[in-house]
């Protein structure tokens, strides 16, 4: 038996039976091979040991063109048989040389009870290659030890099938935003973010991958959590939308948890994956300047500490945040354009 070490490439067929098969004629369509990012790895917080970041790193194929498809698979359980009993807003991503932070995967852990998904990140195959440094993040405030539970333990592996991407093979992932907080409502802080793309390599296809949530609540119109609100791309001369809304919660997800799972939200539910808004730009990036803008339709929150008459608060009558019922409204916002060939 080949045992593999955590962080190894491990093929699932042996190089023995790639040969027998070799020799006897038969040909292979496929070909899959796991590596293991991290096991067992417990995310959590106490007052003198913050642990809601984990950081690991592991050895990806070196060469990644003989690839059709790269597939996450991320597993939440529970330390101690005991999970966190909070819905809290978690990433996952690699952290390049220079020190940003890439998302690959936003989710939300379920009140209470473990969960695991399945991401196709074949997009993303230019960054999956070589040695790489990987990073999650849960917004936990809970540990061993405590009434309202352990906090979180994480596995996440890559699976790799060779071929070729049916989508055409991604040769550029450009980032634009990564998990990046954006304030909404507030007129004193902007929405907009303007990126001027530069010369672009030759190109087939482009799409731009945006993942978006919205946060907060007890706010105007109990934004950005319970507000559904248009989200849009400026690529070159055109424009894309996007309404980002979540409605099918209490049919989608585990309902073993407890908690207001059920409700609609801004892109995410409770012991879900966050599904990309995926915008198809080749034609705009062929017609225009290489110009890309974020932005999310016009909203003031009249319910915040430094409004000039506090009014519209939700739930209640105060414009003092809290950390519980009022909380500032805002958006995490990921976006990358990727080019294929």
């Amino acid at each position: 038996m080949i045992k593999m070490r955590q962080g190894q490439f491990r093929p699932h067929l042996s190089a023995m039976f790639l040969l027998l098969y070799s020799i006897c004629g038969f040909s292979l369509r496929s070909a899959a091979e796991e590596i293991v990012l991290t096991r067992g790895n417990h995310v959590y917080f106490k007052p003198n040991d913050n642990q809601r970041e984990r950081t690991f790193s592991a050895q990806l194929p070196s060469d990644t063109s003989g690839y059709g498809q790269v597939v996450l698979n991320f597993k939440l359980s529970c330390p101690s048989g005991t999970c966190d009993i909070w819905d809290r807003i978690g990433s996952f991503g690699i952290v390049d040389g220079s020190g940003q932070y890439e998302e690959l995967l936003r989710f939300m852990t379920p009140y209470g009870i473990g969960e695991q998904w399945s991401l196709d990140l074949t997009s993303f195959l230019p960054l999956l290659k070589g040695k790489q440094t990987f990073r999650v993040f849960i917004d936990t405030w809970v540990g061993p030890g405590h009434p309202q539970g352990n906090g979180w333990l994480v596995d996440a592996s890559l699976n790799y099938e060779s071929g070729t991407p049916s989508k055409g093979r991604p040769v550029l992932v450009l980032p634009l935003l990564s998990f990046s907080r954006i304030i909404y409502g507030d007129p004193n802080k902007g929405t907009r973010r303007d990126f001027d793309l530069g010369p672009l390599p030759a190109f087939s296809s482009a799409e731009i991958v945006s993942t978006i949530t919205g946060h907060g609540q007890g706010n105007a119109q109990n934004c950005a959590e319970f507000c559904p609100k248009i989200h849009s791309l400026e690529v070159g001369t055109q424009r894309f939308q996007q309404r980002i809304w979540r409605d099918n919660c209490a049919t989608t997800v585990n309902p073993n948890q407890k908690g207001t799972y059920q409700y609609s939200r801004a892109g995410w539910c409770p012991g879900d994956k966050v599904e990309p808004w995926v915008a198809d730009v080749t034609n705009a990036l062929r017609s225009g300047p290489a110009h890309v803008a974020y932005d999310v339709e016009a909203m003031e929150n009249s319910c915040r500490p430094d409004s000039a008459s506090c009014s519209g608060c939700t739930l209640g009558n105060s414009c003092e945040y809290d950390g519980g019922l009022h909380t500032e409204p805002s958006y995490y916002v990921s976006a990358y354009l990727i080019l294929r060939q």
